[in-house]
């Protein structure tokens, strides 16, 4: 019973590196992105280097902004007496919530160079206005 212990105490320690394979992978498999804002607007862009833009999607619901995509790409080299083929396939997902005065609604997106831009226009806040408050003679 105690070398059961013993030995069942040890594969913690050996499983404990691949715990998290799978959310490693898919931070390294990621695009990578860059968020920033300036006085007009959010700007979000991530590399998306060989996707199309019919392989893009972009959704906002509820304040989330959600860019979904599948990559392929194929590359071929031949020579007099070699030849070289790799295939990169995979689906990426990247999730981004906007804070509370972004406009959603008016969200625009620009793929260029391998590079997909982002920009949510900030709202406009509402000019503080006085109301007159009629009193009612009672």
């Amino acid at each position: 019973m105690v070398e059961k212990t013993q030995t069942s105490g040890l594969w913690p320690s050996v499983y404990e590196p691949f715990r998290h394979l799978g959310a490693r992978m898919a931070d390294w498999l990621s695009p990578a992105s860059d968020a920033k804002a300036d006085d007009n607007a959010y700007r979000i862009t991530i590399e998306l280097p060989g996707v199309e833009e019919k392989d893009i999607d972009v959704t906002v619901h509820e304040g989330v902004v959600t860019v979904k995509g599948e990559k392929s790409a194929e590359r071929e080299e031949k020579g007099d007496t070699w030849f070289f083929s790799e295939r990169q396939y995979g689906s990426f997902s990247r999730t981004f919530r906007l804070p509370s005065d972004a406009d959603g609604d008016k969200i625009s997106a620009d793929l260029k160079d391998g590079v997909l831009t982002l920009s949510v226009p900030k709202l406009t806040p509402k000019a503080a206005k006085a109301t007159k408050v009629a009193i009612n003679k009672g």
